[in-house]
C-alpha cells in the first residue's frame, strides 16, 4: 500500500488556520488592531467599508517595520513576541502566535505599509490568497497602515455565512469598543463608508467610557478599587437603578486584554443581589492586573478566554469590591448598628400637653362569652363574639357560596348562579365578565371556561402586527412634538439610527442629525405619546442591538418587534375596563394570538372539565 499522509501545502493550511483566527471581518478588526497597540502606537484609525466586506484598513503611528520583518510578518508563527515556551507565562503583549497576518492574507487581498522612524524610505508589499504580488519601496508616514480587501474572495461558502451589513458592523463597533477600553492612553477613530463614528482622544478611563457611551454614563458610574496581593482591580460600576433587562455594558479585563468569563460575572451579579430585579443585569467595566504567571491565555484561538490559577480567591475579591463600592458610595442599604433605640421618634414641640390616656370599657373582657356590652363603638361592632359567629347577619353575604343540595358537588348549580353565569356570557361588551389579576393578567370567561392572558405579550403580539402591516403599507401615524427634544447617543447608537432612518419614519419618528452623535426627536409614533422620548429611543435601541441575531431576519420585522417591546402595557400597569376588554378582541383578531413576538405564550386557557377536575381532586 502506497504512503497517503502528506504535508498540506502552505495556502491550504492557512485557509485552515484562518477559519480558527477570522471568523467574520470583526475577527480582522481585532487582530489588526491589537497589532497597532503591540507596535506602541499612540494613535490608531479604523476605516471599514461594507461593514468589512470590501475593505478594513488599520492605520497605526507605531514603531514600524524593516523591509526583511514586514516581509516574514505574513509567514506562519513568525513572531517577535517570544523566543521560547517559558515566555508563553510572561507574556503582557496582545499577540504571540504568529498567526494572525498570515491567516488574513489567506482568505484576502492585503496590502501593507510601513516604514522604521529612522528611515526615509518604507515598504509596500500586496498578498492575495497568501501568494505574494508585490514588494517594492514607498514613501509612507512612519507606521503601519494594513489595508485588507474582499475578505474571502477565494472562500465564497464561508462568504455567503456572513451576516447583514448591520449585524457585521455590530460585531465590528463592539470590537473596537472592547480595545477603546482597555488603553485609554491610545487615541483611536473608527470610520464606516466615510462617516466618523468614534473619535476618541486619549483621556482618563472614565472619560473614555463617557466618550463611548455617552455623556449620560458620566452619572450612572462608581468608582471601584481594590489592592491585593493576588490581584490589583479597578475601574467602575453602574448604579443598580441603570440596570438593564438585556446584557450590554459588561466588561472585564485582564491585563489590558478584554476577557469573557462567566465565573467572574457571577462573583458581580451576586454583588447587587436585592439591589436589582432578578431578570436585569448592572453594567461594569472591571480592569484586574495580576502576574502573568499565574494566568494562562493560551487556551483560546482568539484569546478572549483565559484560565487563573486562584480563580475562587479572584471571585471572592471581586464580589467583595464592588458590594464594598456600593455600601461606600451609599448605594446599597445600610444598618446602623450604633442606633440603640427601637424606634427613632421625633421629639416632641415644646407647646404641646401631654394628658393622661382614657380608658373605656374598663369592664370589658374578651374572655367572659356572657357579658356583652351595650355601649360598643362602631369598631367594636363588627368583632367576634364569644361564640367564634360575626355580629350581624353577615351569612347572607356569602349566600351564593352555600353548598349545594345535592351533597355530591356534581357540578351542577342552582339557579340563581346559572342565571348569573348565562348573562355574563351574553354578547353584550356591559356583560362581559373581564378582571385583572395582579396587575399583570387578564382574566376572562369563555364558552368552554376561562381564559387567562399576559398583558404584555398580549399587547406586544397586537402592536408587533399593526406595525409590520403598517411598514409595509402606508406607514404609522406620528404625533408631532410641541417642543423637540435633543437626545445624546452614542457615536455607535447614532450609527445605528441614520442606518435606519427611513424605517423608523414609516414607524412614525421624525428625526434630524443635531451634530455630533446627538439627535433631535420632532415626532414620535401616536401611540407614545406619553413614554419619555429619550427613554423609548434607548429601550428601542437596546432591543435592536441585543436581539438583532434572533427569530426575526428583516430589517421591519426587527423595528416592529424592538418597537412593539417598547410601547407594550408593561405589567403593573394598572387598565381600565375598556381597555381590557379592547386589548383582548384586538389579541384574537391576530394572526398568531397564541405567542408574543419572541415565541412566548401569551395566554393560558382552562375548560370546564379542567375545573371540575381540580376540585373533584381536592
Amino acid at each position: 500500500m502506497p504512503d497517503i499522509i502528506q504535508l498540506l501545502p502552505d495556502s491550504v493550511a492557512n485557509q485552515i488556520a484562518a477559519g480558527e483566527v477570522v471568523q467574520r471581518p470583526a475577527s480582522a478588526v481585532k487582530e489588526l488592531l491589537e497589532n497597532a497597540i503591540d507596535s506602541g502606537a499612540s494613535d490608531i484609525k479604523l476605516f471599514v467599508k461594507d461593514a468589512g466586506k470590501t475593505l478594513i484598513q488599520v492605520i497605526d503611528n507605531g514603531c514600524g517595520m524593516s523591509d526583511t520583518d514586514a516581509r516574514m510578518s505574513f509567514e506562519r508563527h513568525a513572531t517577535s513576541k517570544i523566543r521560547s515556551a517559558d515566555e508563553l507565562w510572561h507574556i503582557r503583549t496582545k499577540g504571540f502566535r504568529g498567526e494572525a497576518l498570515a491567516s488574513i492574507a489567506a482568505i484576502a487581498r492585503v496590502e501593507l505599509k510601513t516604514r522604521l522612524s529612522e528611515r526615509d524610505l518604507g515598504t509596500r508589499i500586496r498578498i492575495e490568497g497568501s501568494q505574494v504580488m508585490e514588494q517594492e519601496p514607498c514613501s509612507t508616514p512612519g507606521g503601519t497602515s494594513v489595508a485588507v480587501k474582499h475578505l474571502f474572495y477565494n472562500t465564497p461558502a464561508r462568504r455567503n455565512f456572513l451576516k447583514s451589513d448591520q449585524v457585521e458592523m455590530k460585531h465590528i463597533v463592539e470590537e473596537f469598543e472592547r480595545v477603546a477600553l482597555a488603553h485609554p492612553d491610545i487615541s483611536f477613530e473608527l470610520d464606516h463608508n466615510g462617516s466618523e463614528l468614534f473619535k476618541l482622544k486619549a483621556s482618563a478611563l472614565r472619560q473614555r467610557i463617557v466618550n463611548v457611551f455617552g455623556a449620560k454614563y458620566n452619572e450612572r458610574l462608581v468608582p471601584v478599587k481594590e489592592e491585593t496581593a493576588i490581584v490589583s482591580l479597578h475601574g467602575f460600576i453602574g448604579k443598580p437603578e441603570y440596570a438593564k433587562k438585556t446584557r450590554g455594558e459588561q466588561y472585564f479585563f485582564v491585563n489590558d486584554r478584554f476577557i469573557k468569563n462567566s465565573y467572574l460575572h457571577h462573583a458581580v451579579n451576586s454583588a447587587f443581589e436585592e439591589l436589582i430585579a432578578r431578570e436585569s443585569h448592572p453594567s461594569y467595566f472591571i480592569y484586574l492586573s495580576l502576574d502573568p504567571a499565574s494566568i494562562d491565555v493560551n487556551i483560546h484561538p482568539t484569546k478572549t478566554e483565559i484560565k487563573f490559577a486562584e480563580e475562587r480567591s479572584i471571585y471572592a475579591i471581586i464580589r467583595s469590591a464592588v458590594k464594598n463600592s456600593l455600601g461606600k458610595y451609599n448605594i446599597s442599604p445600610s444598618l446602623d448598628f450604633e442606633q440603640e433605640d427601637i424606634f427613632n421618634v421625633a421629639p416632641i414641640s415644646g407647646n404641646v400637653s401631654i394628658g393622661a390616656p382614657q380608658h373605656k370599657d374598663l369592664e370589658f373582657n374578651p374572655f367572659n362569652k356572657e357579658k356583652e356590652s351595650g355601649t360598643r363603638s362602631a369598631s367594636q361592632a363588627v368583632r367576634m363574639s364569644g361564640s367564634g359567629q360575626f355580629a350581624g347577619n353577615w351569612e347572607e353575604l356569602y349566600a351564593i357560596t352555600r353548598e349545594d343540595p345535592g351533597g355530591e358537588g356534581d357540578g351542577e348549580m342552582l339557579p340563581q348562579q346559572a342565571a348569573i353565569i348565562g348573562d355574563s356570557m351574553g354578547d353584550s361588551e356591559a356583560q362581559r365578565p373581564v378582571f385583572q389579576l395582579h396587575l399583570r393578567y387578564l382574566l376572562t370567561a369563555i364558552k368552554s371556561g376561562l381564559v387567562i392572558i399576559d398583558q404584555q405579550r398580549a399587547h406586544e403580539r397586537v402592536l408587533y402586527e399593526e406595525y409590520l402591516g403598517k411598514l409595509e403599507r402606508e406607514g404609522v401615524r406620528s404625533q408631532q412634538l410641541l417642543f423637540p427634544e435633543t437626545v445624546q447617543l452614542s457615536p455607535a447608537d447614532a450609527a445605528l439610527l441614520k442606518d435606519m432612518a427611513e424605517d423608523l419614519r414609516k414607524l412614525g419618528f421624525t428625526i434630524d442629525a443635531f451634530g455630533g452623535s446627538d439627535v433631535v426627536i420632532n415626532g414620535v409614533p401616536a401611540e407614545a405619546g406619553n413614554i419619555p422620548v429619550e427613554h423609548l429611543i434607548e429601550t428601542m435601541l437596546e432591543q435592536l442591538k441585543h436581539h438583532s441575531d434572533k427569530l426575526a431576519n428583516s430589517r421591519s420585522e426587527r423595528l416592529a418587534r424592538s418597537l412593539a417591546r417598547s410601547l407594550s402595557a408593561k405589567a403593573g400597569k394598572r387598565m381600565e375596563r375598556v381597555e381590557m376588554l379592547d386589548l383582548i378582541d384586538r389579541l384574537f383578531a391576530c394572526g398568531q394570538p397564541q405567542i408574543d413576538p419572541w415565541g412566548k405564550p401569551t395566554l393560558l386557557s382552562l375548560t370546564m372539565e379542567d375545573l371540575k377536575k381540580k376540585f373533584k381532586s381536592l
